[in-house]
C-alpha cells in the first residue's frame, strides 16, 4: 500500500524547460488545475507568463481528488437558486457544461464521458433529489430519474438522479497536459517553489490559485476560505464492472467509481470526524480510511486490498459560491478558489474565466463569483464557522 494518489504514482515526461527574458506580465501562483488553465489562456492571448508551484503541478488537490468531472456547483440547483436566483443558477449550470465540453476536448484519453448517479440514502434525501430532478427539467437540463437502480445499488438507495453530460478523469494527467501546453505556449513553470510575497513575483498582476491550501497571499479572505480535507481510496484492481461512473450520495459526503482497470476508487466520510478534517495538512487518519474501507466492503461483500490511500485540501466557502475577481484592497492581486469540494470542472472554468477577466472581457459571473462579498458586514463571522 502505498499514501502518494493513485493518480500522481502515473508516469509521466517532464515538462520542458521554460525561462522568460523579462519580468512577467502575470505570475499564477498554484500548479493544479486553476492555475494551469489560466497561465495557458494567458499565454495563448500574448502575455509573458510565470507559473510557481510549492509541489509539483497537480501536487495539490487536482492529483488528489476522486476523479469526478460534474457540471453545476457543490451546492444543489434549488438551493444555488434560493441564493444566487434562478436565472444566474441557470446561466452557472450551462456555462459549466460548456466548460465541461472544452475539458474534455483538452483532456483526450484523460476523460471518459460516462455520466454521474447521485443516490439516495433514504427517503428524505429522495425527496430533495426529485426536487432537485423537477427544477433541473424545469430549467431545460437533460437529467433523468431512476427508481430502478442495478445491483448492488438495488435495495440499498431508494432512488437516483442521472446527470448525462458528466464524467471521469485522471486529474493528474490532465492537469500536466495543460501544464505542458502552457509551457509550449511560453508560461516559465517553477516547481517546488513556494511564493512568500506578491513582490517577489516580479509581476504587476498576480494570481492566486491555490484553492484551500493557504497561501498567505489574500489579507482578510485567506481565513474565509476553509482549508478542508478529502480521503480518498483506490481499491486493488477487480473483475466486476460495477461503477463504470461517478457514484455520490449522502449529499456528498460518499463518492466512488470504478477505474478502467478494474480498482474502486472511493472518497468521503469526512462526517465521521468532522472536527479533525477541517484542517490544511493532506495526511490520511485511521478513522475515515477504516470507514472507507467498511463502505467498499458493505457493497462488494468482502473486504478489498487497497493500494493506494491519498488525502488533498480544498476551499470550503460559506455559501458553496466560488470567488473569481480582484482581491479588495490589494492592487494587482486576484484569486479563483473556494470550489467547495467541486474543483475539477469549476477550477478549470474559473481559470478560464480569470484570465479573461485581466485581458478586460466582462461576464456576469464575474459579479456573482465577486471575493468581497465575503467581507461583507454580518458574512465573514458565518463563513468562519466551519
Amino acid at each position: 500500500m502505498t499514501a502518494i494518489s493513485y493518480w500522481l504514482a502515473e508516469p509521466h515526461d517532464p515538462l520542458p524547460a521554460v525561462r522568460l527574458d523579462a519580468a512577467p506580465d502575470v505570475a499564477v501562483v498554484g500548479g493544479g488545475i486553476t492555475g494551469c488553465a489560466c497561465a495557458l489562456a494567458l499565454a495563448e492571448a500574448g502575455l509573458r507568463v510565470r507559473l510557481y508551484e510549492a509541489r509539483e503541478i497537480a501536487g495539490g488537490a487536482s492529483g488528489r481528488n476522486g476523479g469526478f468531472a460534474l457540471r453545476g456547483s457543490s451546492a444543489p440547483y434549488p438551493v444555488l437558486a434560493e441564493s444566487i436566483g434562478s436565472e444566474r443558477t441557470a446561466a452557472l449550470w450551462r456555462w459549466t457544461e460548456a466548460e465541461l465540453a472544452e475539458l474534455a476536448t483538452l483532456a483526450g484519453d484523460a476523460y471518459r464521458p460516462t455520466g454521474s448517479l447521485r443516490l439516495a440514502v433514504d427517503e428524505e434525501e429522495r425527496e430533495e433529489l426529485r426536487v432537485e430532478h423537477d427544477a433541473l427539467r424545469a430549467g431545460g437540463f437533460a437529467v433523468e430519474w431512476w427508481d430502478e437502480l442495478p445491483p448492488p445499488l438495488a435495495g440499498r438507495y431508494p432512488g437516483a438522479i442521472f446527470h448525462p453530460p458528466d464524467g471521469v478523469l485522471q486529474p493528474a494527467r490532465l492537469v500536466r497536459r495543460l501544464a505542458m501546453r502552457a509551457a509550449e505556449a511560453g508560461v516559465e513553470i517553477r516547481e517546488h517553489t513556494r511564493v512568500g510575497s506578491a513582490g517577489e513575483t516580479e509581476a504587476e498582476t498576480v494570481v492566486v490559485a491555490t484553492d484551500g491550501y493557504p497561501s498567505g497571499l489574500l489579507g482578510e479572505l485567506e481565513g474565509l476560505i476553509v482549508p478542508t480535507r478529502g480521503q480518498v481510496i483506490a481499491t486493488e484492481p477487480i473483475e466486476e464492472r460495477l461503477f463504470e461512473m461517478p457514484h455520490y450520495g449522502r449529499h456528498g459526503f460518499d463518492y466512488w467509481h470504478q477505474d478502467p482497470d478494474g480498482r474502486i476508487v472511493a472518497g468521503g466520510f469526512r462526517d465521521v470526524s468532522l472536527d479533525t478534517e477541517f484542517t490544511a495538512e493532506d495526511v490520511t487518519t485511521p478513522v475515515v480510511q477504516d470507514a472507507l474501507d467498511r463502505f467498499i466492503e458493505s457493497h462488494l461483500g468482502r473486504r478489498l486490498r487497497v493500494d493506494y490511500r491519498w488525502a488533498g485540501i480544498f476551499g470550503m466557502v460559506f455559501d458553496f459560491v466560488p470567488l473569481v475577481g480582484r482581491v479588495p484592497g490589494q492592487d494587482g492581486l486576484w484569486i479563483a478558489g473556494g470550489y467547495s469540494g467541486h474543483g475539477n470542472v469549476l477550477g478549470f472554468a474559473c481559470g478560464r474565466l480569470v484570465a479573461r477577466a485581466i485581458l478586460g472581457e466582462s461576464d456576469p459571473l464575474l459579479e456573482v463569483f465577486a471575493p468581497g462579498r465575503l467581507l461583507a458586514p454580518g458574512e465573514a463571522s458565518l463563513a468562519s464557522t466551519g
